[in-house]
């Protein structure tokens, strides 16, 4: 730690080419590689992003202007993947989307001119500090996202959707405050400890950052308009459509009406002398306000014929290497367009756009090798090869910007926004659209094959229930170990497999199921599907495994005890733990895939659903066993669900949590008093009360707090009518101070 702050001191605070080479140091293999003083290096890495204002700096320029050098070489050091997950490892996230979104809107209002030159040679500019940042911050929101996968379910919303710059913010506030009132300090908070590093910042702190994301937002919500020909940004349009076409014969470019919604763009003004190919000098922040109305002009172009798939790639890259940062709101334009699928498809027949035909055939191969242990179906690629191969014209103009980018160390770091975009929004088309671009992909760069292959074969899965519910029934026989194949084992590990392996030939082996789906979920459609077929699946588990492994013998004594698995046998106990563990894997991907929303509307709506539907009256030749061990896996797959979205301590982790266990334990006594009538059996149901007070009692206590003496002193008499006397005494006993007098009538009543 001592050598690591001499380092940072010299960075900080040397002279210019000393500040450089440290940064350089603390960003390299101190950073990657140095386990043991990691955390220390990702703290002096966020404090270099986020220098204090000098005591007796006055100038009107930012401070941050002087930092320029130093800034750029961090910003390019930690570009990388390892690196963000890095900081998503140590929880510093927020400190550094607060850090980046300072430079962003500093550098982002400067016109674009040399601050400085590296001792490499290498121009510093506003617009190369502004991009770096700009699309390091995207990519920690997962801004790659395709606005499909934000869907409010409840009072809710998904998981992944939550990750939004406001809620990192929120973040690094709340750090701040709980730093400020808690005296022991851990590792982080003592080294970032500073004023710069402890004022509570907002988005309106940060006007023009606010800015483009509210249009980023209105992008997504509806088609463009209200561009005023003459305004600031249409001049600003003009000249980028310019520059960008710059090449192409000025007469067929005249000829172009580009009109989109609102706008109404003639580009016969396009001046044709070289002062025209001069970039504009102009602040990231106005560039990008025009980008969206650049796109959507370009695109209209091409789709009415007027530009050609190449020009129009070739103008977008152009504008990226303009305003590398431009790339962002690229993804963002497209993201929105395919979403509202308004645009004709476009050929991918090798003359006009490329042409994936030599590879498909052998993506399709793959894919089918790797989904082999699921018993889903890969749709055939056969009659896309003999007709054309299309793509919504969005993506395939994407997938042609991004197949322009040479693979070297400039570029990756906006292949790493590009690449993660281009997969989700490839996975959000059509079935075949992600195995299309996975086929040109790889003609570009053989040794990704394997990775794209598999990005590929998720998307079988997607808009398509009936692949879910077949990944799904391959999972629990995982689990459960009732595969078809030989000599399979059973548990977590059989469900997740050796991870990805290749075989002799170099390709992926069958992937186990457990990994295919923790690849899908985030893009399943219909998440309440998905729940109710891993109840379902699960009722079914308890069926198979009682019918393999309880005897008769054991059965029937198991079934005339007089608490069921009380007595319970070996055989019971290992078939208990079986069916526990694919509940315990059940709640794992219903919390994944939905969230508290869906947790929330499970238990409001399909748990009350479920009891009330009739069930099969066919349970196999245990019956009685089964309908037990229903109950009580059910009310374990119901605990952890809970657990999981709403914690376990006396402050919920989620404000609706007392109403949720309130009205649930409301149902119960309701159906015990009779008011409600039941479709399952009633063993099933008696084991359900039972297990799911008992596990509520031993593991989340503090859920008893939040729900009316009425209701608990209810269930408390029906538990006693049921010989649960030790379970009634409890449920009133451990529901705080106001159960008190309760408990005491019911221990008498006992007595």
């Amino acid at each position: 730690l001592p050598e690591l702050e001499k380092v940072f001191e010299i960075a900080a605070s040397g002279s210019d080419n000393d500040r450089i080479s440290a940064a350089a140091i603390l960003c390299s293999a101190s950073l990657i590689r140095g386990w043991n003083i990691q955390e220390y290096t990702v703290c002096f890495v966020v404090k270099l992003l986020s220098p204090s204002v000098p005591a007796e700096y006055s100038s009107k320029e930012s401070h941050l202007i002087s930092h320029a050098p130093v800034l750029d070489v961090v910003l390019a050091g930690i570009s990388s993947v390892d690196c963000v997950q890095i900081f998503s490892f140590h929880g510093l996230v927020p400190e550094l989307a607060a850090a980046l979104m300072a430079i962003c809107e500093v550098f982002g209002s400067c016109a674009s001119y040399a601050i400085c030159v590296l001792p490499t040679g290498e121009e510093v500019t506003p617009h190369t500090i502004f991009s770096n940042a700009f699309i390091l911050l995207m990519r920690l929101w997962e801004f790659n996202h395709t606005p499909l996968e934000y869907i409010l379910m409840g009072d809710g919303a998904r998981v992944g959707s939550q990750l939004t710059p406001e809620y990192l913010l929120l973040l690094h506030n709340s750090k701040i405050m709980i730093s400020c009132n808690n005296n022991k300090k851990n590792i982080h908070q003592k080294l970032l400890r500073d004023k710069s590093s402890t004022d509570l910042v907002y988005m309106d702190t940060f006007p023009k950052w606010k800015v483009w994301y509210s249009q980023h937002q209105a992008c997504l919500a509806s088609t463009l308009s209200g561009l005023t020909s003459g305004t600031p940004v249409c001049l600003i349009v003009d000249n980028l459509l310019s520059m960008m076409f710059r090449k192409v014969d000025k007469g067929a470019y005249q000829k172009c009406s580009v009109t989109s919604g609102g706008s109404n763009m003639n580009n016969s003004s396009i001046p044709g002398s070289e002062e025209a190919v001069l970039r504009p000098k102009l602040p990231a922040w106005d560039i990008l306000e025009a980008i969206p109305y650049v796109v959507d002009a370009t695109l209209t172009a091409c789709a009415h014929g007027k530009l050609s798939p190449r020009e129009l790639a070739t103008g977008l890259k152009d504008l990226v290497d303009f305003l590398p940062a431009s790339l962002a709101t690229i993804i963002s334009y497209f993201s929105a367009e395919v979403t509202r699928g308004v645009w004709k498809p476009a050929d991918m027949n090798g003359t006009d756009w490329p042409s994936p035909a030599a590879n498909l055939s052998t993506v399709e191969e793959k894919i089918r090798k790797i989904i082999a242990g699921t018993g889903v179906d890969v749709p055939s690629l056969g009659k896309a090869l003999d007709s054309p191969t299309t793509l919504p014209l969005p993506l395939a103009a994407f997938v042609s910007l991004t197949i322009t980018y040479k693979l070297d160390k400039a570029s990756s770091r906006f292949l790493n926004l590009a690449g993660p975009a281009l997969e989700n929004l490839s996975a959000s088309c059509p079935w075949p659209s992600m195995a299309i671009v996975t086929a040109l992909w790889t003609q570009k760069v053989k040794r990704w094959s394997n990775f794209l292959t598999f990005s590929a074969s998720r998307t079988v899965f997607h808009h398509n229930n009936y692949a879910v519910s077949q990944i799904l029934k391959s999972c629990f026989a995982s689990i459960l170990g009732l595969s078809q194949t030989p000599g399979s084992e059973c548990g977590v590990g059989n469900l997740l497999g050796h991870g990805l392996s290749c075989d002799s030939s170099g390709g992926l082996s069958p992937v186990a199921p457990g990994i295919l789906f923790l690849r899908t979920y985030r893009s399943s459609r219909d998440v309440l599907f998905l729940t109710e077929e891993i109840i379902s699946l699960l009722m079914l588990s308890v069926r198979q495994v009682t019918d393999n492994g309880i005897s008769d013998e054991n059965a029937e004594k198991l079934t005339n005890s007089k608490h069921g698995v009380r007595y319970g046998h070996t055989s019971l106990i290992s078939s208990f733990t079986q069916v526990k563990t694919a509940a315990s894997v059940g709640a794992t991907f219903v919390w994944l895939s939905g969230g508290c929303g869906l947790i929330q509307c499970m238990f409001r709506e399909i748990f009350p659903s479920w009891f009330l539907s009739v069930r099969d009256s066919d349970q196999g030749q245990h019956g009685g066993m089964v309908a037990m061990l229903e109950g009580y896996v059910l009310a374990y797959f119901a605990v952890l669900c809970g657990m999981f979205a709403w914690g376990v301590d006396i402050e919920p982790t989620w404000r609706l949590r007392p109403k949720i266990v309130r009205v649930h334990l409301e149902f119960m006594a309701d159906a015990l008093d009779g008011k409600v009538s039941l479709g399952c059996s009633w063993e099933t149901w008696c084991a359900y009360v039972s297990a799911f007070i008992g596990l509520v009692l031993d593991c989340v206590p503090n859920w008893l707090l939040e729900v009316d003496l009425e209701i608990l002193t209810r269930l408390s008499h029906h538990l006693r009518h049921y010989d649960e006397e030790e379970l009634a005494i409890l449920l009133l006993s451990k529901s705080g101070a106001h159960a008190m007098g309760a408990a005491a009538e019911i221990i008498i009543k006992c007595q």
